[in-house]
């Protein structure tokens, strides 16, 4: 294994937990819990593949329509599906995750310990002998994964901290169908060959970034109130 391969392959990994953590300075979590649920982001990178290859066994579809099922089915729902089951089975419930950012938070180390994990079979085995793999994953790739994530992270939160039943069930659905919908129009347009709808490629990215960075802010800002609002609530008394 080439040494320099392997830290291009988790350096974009790393670097994105990283700042995910800045952005949580108000309430931070505990690390420990952080790195569990990184950590389990890439073990459950062996279920999901399982999984994809079940899925991929059953592509009997012609052309395009072949290219949509692998894109929103075996990549996209398998994929998001499994970075929330971490999240559900290891944090959802526990008393850390206790306010609205923690949601993306969450999300963002299971989606980035298993883009990192992916990371590392794409540049440092798949295509060790591509040096241009290593950057295109470390712009595109890796990043794609924590902006889906904020989008589960965010109706998540919204699931967990909802008033009613209603809204809860609402949420919670679409903390998977609408990074699932995300995830495939990315993977579809790359996958497809089709140069009209690469033209769009950059567009979308730029999409993803701009409406994901507003739900980060959403969370941030609260989550900066809350805590100068307890800070001044002590002072008071």
């Amino acid at each position: 294994m080439k040494l320099n391969l392997f830290m291009t392959a988790i350096t974009p990994g790393i670097a994105l937990g990283l700042t995910i953590y800045w952005f949580d300075r108000h309430d931070r979590e505990p690390i420990k819990m952080l790195l569990k649920v990184f950590i389990m982001g890439i073990i459950y990178v062996i279920p999901t593949l399982v999984v994809e290859n079940i899925l991929s066994f059953f592509n009997v579809y012609p052309g395009i329509f072949g290219v949509g099922y692998t894109a929103f089915i075996v990549a996209g729902l398998t994929e998001e599906f499994m970075k929330r089951q971490v999240v559900l089975k290891h944090v959802y419930f526990n008393p850390v995750f206790n306010e609205k950012l923690d949601g993306i938070v969450y999300c963002v180390m299971s989606a980035l310990g298993f883009a990192t994990i992916e990371n590392i079979m794409y540049v440092v085995f798949k295509f060790s002998d591509v040096e241009s793999v290593g950057l295109y994953r470390a712009f595109l790739s890796v990043p794609a994964h924590m902006l889906f994530a904020i989008t589960m992270g965010y109706y998540l939160s919204l699931s967990k901290f909802s008033a009613t039943p209603e809204q809860s069930r609402y949420f919670y659905k679409k903390s998977l169908t609408v990074p699932v919908i995300l995830h495939g129009i990315f993977d579809f347009i790359l996958m497809s060959g089709i140069e009209l709808l690469m033209l769009l490629f950059i567009p979308f990215v730029i999409y993803l970034w701009i409406t994901n960075l507003r739900k980060l802010n959403i969370y941030y800002n609260e989550s900066k109130n809350d805590y100068y609002e307890d800070i001044k609530n002590d002072y008071d008394e």
